[in-house]
């Protein structure tokens, strides 16, 4: 393949994906990592893309929210494993916030019928967790956004602050070692951040895929999670700076 060829390909994946790794891309195109780490700077200089922590993102201006359909296939295996390893952090009595992310969602179905509080901005996690009797489950209410099925806006922020949890359990689209969480939705990051701030302890669930991508809009810096749920495609480097920032890291098959 040409190197014109493959850079324009490059570009194409990152779009089409929004985020993507090098080393991913490596093994795509079947060439060393270096070569790859040079596309990108050249591309990055030709404003086609933007570089990121191991990889790079897409700056297509109206990326907007992924529909909840399309973000319920996207990495599905490793968000059902996540979400297991997440459900096995939740204890009878908690009182616990799931964010609207679909990892949240899978997190519902997997939570046994037990004694719990779960506070959520989610239709479909809040409509997954009403066929559990023994669930008390609190709906912040708000603006719908249709897109993700969630509820935003003053209503839901306020309706935040009224309760204290003891775990916060969340997701996002890019975690950035530097310049923290992001989401595409600023109205999502405000919630967000919010759910972080009345809960004791936050658990982050994440593909590896997000590391080293940001959005558009931050939510909080890395070091304000307690704890990391990811798979086993994430690498070594990031792994090393997590335990440098003192961040547990739980990584599932």
């Amino acid at each position: 393949m040409l190197v014109a060829e493959r850079q324009k390909k490059i570009v194409e994946l990152v779009n089409e994906r929004l985020s993507i790794r090098v080393t991913e891309l490596s093994k795509i195109f079947s060439v060393t990592e270096e070569t790859i780490r040079r596309d990108l700077e050249k591309l990055e200089k030709e404003n086609l893309l933007m570089r990121s922590h191991g990889g790079a993102v897409s700056i297509v201006k109206d990326q907007g929210e992924i529909s909840y359909l399309e973000r319920e296939i996207t990495n599905a295996e490793q968000k059902k494993a996540i979400a297991a390893a997440a459900v096995r952090l939740i204890e009878q009595g908690d009182q616990i916030v799931l964010d609207a992310s679909t990892t949240a969602w899978y997190v519902a179905k997997e939570l046994p019928d037990m004694p719990l509080t779960v506070l959520t901005n989610s239709i479909k996690v809040a409509i997954e967790l009403s066929k559990k009797e023994q669930i008390k489950l609190i709906s912040t209410g708000g603006t719908l956004l249709s897109q993700s099925l969630s509820y935003v806006g003053p209503l839901a922020e306020r309706s935040l602050s009224m309760y204290h949890v003891n775990k916060a359990f969340l997701s996002c689209k890019g975690v950035h070692l530097e310049r923290g969480l992001s989401d595409f939705n600023e109205s999502q990051a405000l919630l967000k951040k919010q759910m972080r701030e009345i809960a004791d302890e936050t658990i982050l669930m994440v593909d590896s895929s997000k590391f080293g991508t940001r959005a558009f809009s931050q939510i909080v810096p890395v070091t304000n999670i307690d704890c990391i749920i990811t798979d086993s495609q994430i690498d070594e480097e990031t792994k090393n700076e997590l335990e440098e920032k003192k961040i547990k890291l739980l990584i599932v098959d």
